[in-house]
C-alpha cells in the first residue's frame, strides 16, 4: 500500500451508512479516517487536520460537493475525490472545473476507491519529490539545495521568498489567489493578510529583473498570481 506514514483520509457524506462503510474499510487498510456528515463541518476539519486526501459527497443539504471543492481549493490543494451518484458526463465535467482531481461514481467497489486514493498520493508525492525545477532556460530552481539560478547567476532569495517563488513555480500556469499562498507559505493564521503576499511578490520581481528581462510572475487582477517565463513586453 501507499503509506509511508499514516495517512488522513477525509470523507464527508450525508448518508450515515455509508459514511460508516467506507470509514470501517480505509481504517482497516491503516488509514486515519476523519468524517463529517456536512459540508460546513467537512471545511472546518479539513483546516483543523490538513488531511492528505479528501473524498467529497456531491449531494448534501447545506452545501453541495462542487461548491465545497471550490471552497477546499481557495485554500488548500489536498487532492479531492468526489463520490457521488451523479455521474453523468456534465456531471463528471463539472466536478473536475470545480477542483477536483479525481470522481467515483455510486455504486462502486472498494478495491477501486483504494487505487484511486493511492493514485491522487502518487501524483501528490511526484510533484513534491521535485528537487531541481528548469521552468526555462535561463532559470534553474534548485529545491533541494533552495538556490535559485538566473543566466548562471545566483540569486539570492530570503526563505521566505524561495518558498513563494518555489510555489507558483510548482503550480506553473495556475492562478494562485493571495489565503492559498499564505496559508502554504506562511500558514492558516496568516490567512487575510494580502498586503504580505504583494510585497512579497514585488520584491521577488525585483530580484529577477536584475539578472533577466523575462517575465515570471504575473498578476490576474482580483484572482491572484502565476509562474509563467514570457519575454517582457
Amino acid at each position: 500500500m501507499f503509506m509511508h506514514r499514516q495517512t488522513t483520509v477525509l470523507l464527508v457524506d450525508d448518508e450515515v451508512g455509508a459514511l460508516k462503510m467506507v470509514q470501517a474499510y480505509l481504517t482497516a487498510k491503516g488509514f486515519k479516517v476523519v468524517t463529517a456528515s456536512r459540508a460546513e463541518k467537512g471545511l472546518r476539519l479539513a483546516y483543523r487536520y490538513h488531511p492528505d486526501v479528501i473524498l467529497l459527497d456531491v449531494m448534501m443539504p447545506d452545501m453541495d460537493g462542487y461548491e465545497a471543492c471550490r471552497r477546499l481549493r481557495e485554500m488548500m490543494d489536498t487532492p479531492v475525490i468526489f463520490l457521488t451518484a451523479k455521474g453523468t458526463l456534465d456531471d463528471i465535467v463539472r466536478g473536475f472545473s470545480a477542483g477536483g482531481d479525481d470522481y467515483i461514481v455510486k455504486p462502486y467497489q472498494f478495491s477501486e476507491l483504494l487505487c484511486r486514493i493511492n493514485a491522487v498520493l502518487r501524483r501528490k508525492e511526484s510533484e513534491q519529490d521535485g528537487h531541481t525545477l528548469v521552468p526555462s532556460e535561463e532559470m534553474i530552481l534548485d529545491s533541494n539545495l533552495r538556490r535559485l539560478l538566473v543566466r548562471g547567476e545566483e540569486v539570492h532569495l530570503t526563505p521566505k521568498e524561495f518558498e513563494l517563488l518555489e510555489l507558483l513555480a510548482r503550480h506553473r500556469g495556475r492562478v494562485l489567489n493571495d489565503d492559498m499562498i499564505l496559508s502554504k507559505v506562511w500558514g492558516y493564521d496568516r490567512i487575510g493578510e494580502h498586503d504580505l503576499v504583494k510585497q512579497y511578490v514585488y520584491r521577488l520581481r525585483r530580484k529577477l529583473r536584475k539578472h533577466s528581462k523575462m517575465q515570471y510572475i504575473h498578476t490576474v487582477w482580483g484572482e491572484g498570481y502565476y509562474f509563467d517565463p514570457q519575454s517582457s513586453p
